[in-house]
Order: C-alpha cells, then sequence, then structure tokens
C-alpha cells in the first residue's frame, strides 16, 4: 500500500484497540553484559567479535534493585533485564535472577527479562518468581535466518517461545531492521509473529544499530519509511499487542517518530542505554511526548 494509505489505516486499528494518547515506558538494563557464545552478526556481545563491548559478571541483587528504584522514580512502568547468555544457566546466577525478578515485582513494576533460550522449569520458576513478559525475539524472517545467525535456528527461538506461554508469561517478541533482509523477509518475520497462538502481548521493532567489530558494521543505513511501514504493518497484524519503537531510535527524527506513533506504536524504552547500544535521553523523550500530547502510561501493554 502506499505508505501514508497504510499509516492511516493502521492508525484506525491502533484507535479500536488502544487509548491513543498512551504510550508505555519501559527500562532495560543489562545485567550480565558480553561474552555471549552465540555468533549473531549484529550484536556487540557476541564472543566471536572484537568489539569495544567489555565483559561484566552478573551485577549483584542489591545494584539492580537500585536501578530499578530510579528507573520507577523517572518514570518507567516496566522494567527489564537482559543478559547475553545463550541459554539461561542453572545453579547461582539463576537463583540470583530469581531474586531480581520477585524484589522488583515488590516495588510495584512490570517485570521482564531476556535471558536466552529457556526450558519449561526455568520459565515455570521465573513465572513464580514474578515475571510477568519474557522478551525472546526472532530477529528476522525463517528464509534469511542462517544468514544472520548460525548457532541456533529460529526453531530454537520458538520452543523457548513455547516453554514461556505453558508457564504464564507473556511474550514480547520481534525482530530488527537492516540486517540486509528484503521485503519478502519482513513479512515472513510479521506473519510468523501474528500466526502466534496467541499473538505476543509486545512486540519490538528494532533497526539495526551499526557496531564497529560486527559482520554488519557496514549494513544499509534504513530509511526512516522503512521503520514506519513495519510499524503500522505490525499494528494491523497484531492489533492488541503494545508495539514498541525500540533500538535504532536515536537515528529517526521528531517527525519520523510522530509517524510511528500514529502508525500504533505505543511503547517505548527510557533511558541513555539499550543493553550497549545508545537512546535519546529521558529529557528528548519527555520532551516529544508533550509536543505531540501523548502521556506515558501503564495503561498500553
Amino acid at each position: 500500500m502506499p505508505l501514508l494509505e497504510l499509516v492511516f489505516e493502521a492508525a484506525r486499528v491502533h484507535r479500536e484497540h488502544h487509548d491513543p494518547r498512551h504510550v508505555q515506558c519501559s527500562q532495560l538494563l543489562s545485567i550480565k553484559t558480553g561474552g555471549c557464545r552465540e555468533d549473531c552478526k549484529y550484536c556487540s556481545q557476541s564472543a566471536h567479535y572484537q568489539t569495544s563491548v567489555q565483559r561484566e559478571p552478573l551485577l549483584s541483587v542489591e545494584k539492580v534493585l537500585a536501578e530499578a528504584r530510579v528507573a520507577q522514580a523517572g518514570g518507567a512502568q516496566r522494567f527489564c533485564m537482559g543478559a547475553a547468555w545463550r541459554e539461561a544457566p542453572e545453579g547461582r546466577d539463576f537463583e540470583a535472577v530469581l531474586q531480581m525478578v520477585s524484589g522488583v515485582k515488590a516495588l510495584g513494576m512490570e517485570t521482564c527479562c531476556t535471558l536466552g533460550m529457556l526450558d519449561a522449569s526455568q520459565a515455570r520458576r521465573l513465572r513464580a518468581a514474578g515475571l510477568d513478559y519474557y522478551n525472546h525475539n526472532l530477529d528476522t524472517g525463517e528464509s534469511f535466518y542462517a544468514e544472520i545467525v548460525g548457532t541456533r535456528t529460529q526453531a530454537d527461538r520458538l520452543r523457548t517461545l513455547e516453554a514461556v506461554r505453558e508457564s504464564g508469561m507473556k511474550v514480547c517478541c520481534g525482530g530488527i531492521l537492516g540486517l540486509g533482509e528484503g521485503e519478502d523477509a519482513r513479512a515472513e518475520l510479521l506473519a510468523t509473529l501474528a500466526g502466534l497462538d496467541p499473538q505476543p502481548e509486545s512486540v519490538p521493532i528494532n533497526a539495526l544499530v551499526q557496531i564497529e567489530g560486527t559482520p554488519l558494521e557496514r549494513a544499509r543505513e534504513l530509511d526512516w519509511s522503512e521503520i514506519v511501514r513495519m510499524v503500522a504493518a505490525a499494528r494491523i497484524l497484531m492489533p492488541r499487542a503494545a508495539v514498541r519503537l525500540s533500538a535504532g531510535r536515536t537515528s529517526l527524527s521528531e517527525e519520523a517518530q510522530a509517524l510511528c506513533f500514529l502508525a500504533g506504536a505505543n511503547s517505548i524504552f527510557f533511558g541513555d542505554e539499550l543493553l550497549t547500544t545508545p537512546n535519546p535521553s529521558p529529557d528528548s523523550d519527555a520532551a516529544l511526548l508533550a509536543k505531540l500530547g501523548l502521556a506515558s502510561s501503564a495503561g498500553a501493554r
């Protein structure tokens, strides 16, 4: 469809299912950084590439809870914790994550984790600790997947999503634009996401942040219209989901972000950094939301 017609249709769908004045705000913290065994070609935290990211062990429970309190005071309704693991480990580190989850939940915030692949037992324990959402992105369409990741398959990701759903947690699952994929792969990704039953409650739309030292450090720059189109298509296909503008938002002008909000984006990450990549400052986000007459709210789920 012509872009403006697509945005118009997406805006109509958005208003049928959400309050268009509300944007849900989350904050994301890297609780264990670098050294991941996966070879994702976009990732600064892969042990396969030489990047500026330094390996750091799992943060203490006390440090994470202190960061959650700061995020809550800054207006975040959901606190997301990310660890650079191929799969969640058993033992002391996993027990510490369970304590982090229960501690953040006790603050009255929504909780989200992304820890790599899970088995059914781990998913159940995270749910029992109070985890509301589990993030596990599909990255790109299945036909293009092997071009980006060689250490796992998309089927591996789908098995984790199945364990998450069976545990009773909500699913946060999206993808990345700008990996070298064509429109067919983007459509394939959206079709896979929309075909999950039930559909994901949260769908992050990421734009590649080019990281020096990774195979995609010189990937083609995305045009803003590609991101708007993906947001609009996601909104039409998954009308009840929170569609989140995620990584790469620093490359979007205020006008492009406004068009994304019109097209159905109703969730963003607050904070200066997303794991290891830059994010707009909280002050600039607050100014933009005020300019557009949007309010951060826990109501957009």
